[in-house]
């Protein structure tokens, strides 16, 4: 993918529920030279979620668009879709992507020169609490919470680093840590 050769390329995922979405905000607001591309999603926007969280589009607009491929990944992910297009950061900036662990296969596939991080809760019960405090209704909590450990070990057959969300600024420095490497391995 020449559009994106040069260019650190951080793929952040995790269950749902993790703190993925506060991470990637703190790493991007931090960090100038990080782009954060914006997937889309053909689920509703949850109560409180902002407008710019997603591109929230219709199922037909999002099979167009897979059709005419200007997606890098996507995916179905329980009754929804969700995907990545294909980014177009500024000049001199690195590509951060907010994917699942299956967007994130679909990456190393086309571009295997990647940061592969998995974000993890400390337990379940904190990740159930966040889930259900973020308005996710039982059903969906469980879903979620059911699709947790396979999503882990798909991550680690993968190789991806593991950073638990125990503390939210120390999760932030570890991956900072990451992206800080890649850098520096790809100067010399």
């Amino acid at each position: 993918m020449t559009f994106l050769a040069g260019r650190t390329v951080v793929v952040i995922s995790g269950p749902g529920g993790v703190g993925k979405g506060t991470i990637v905000e703190r790493l991007v607001a931090r960090d100038p030279r990080l782009w954060l591309s914006r997937s889309w999603t053909t689920r509703p926007r949850r109560a409180g979620e902002p407008e710019t969280a997603y591109e929230f589009v219709d199922r037909s607009t999002f099979e167009a668009a897979v059709a005419e491929r200007r997606f890098l990944e996507w995916v179905e992910f329980l009754d929804y879709l969700q995907g990545t297009p294909l980014p177009a950061p500024p000049d001199g900036c690195d590509v951060v992507l907010e994917i699942d662990v299956g967007g994130g296969r679909q990456v190393k596939e086309l571009h295997d020169d990647v940061v592969l991080v998995f974000v993890d809760a400390p337990s379940a019960e904190h990740q159930r609490q966040r889930l259900l405090r973020r308005g996710d209704d039982l059903q969906t909590v469980q879903r979620r919470m059911n699709k947790t450990a396979s999503e882990r070990a798909e991550a680690l057959e993968l190789g991806y680093e593991i950073v638990v969300n125990d503390d939210l600024t120390r999760a932030v420095e570890a991956i900072e840590a990451l992206i800080e490497a890649d850098r520096n391995r790809r100067r010399c």
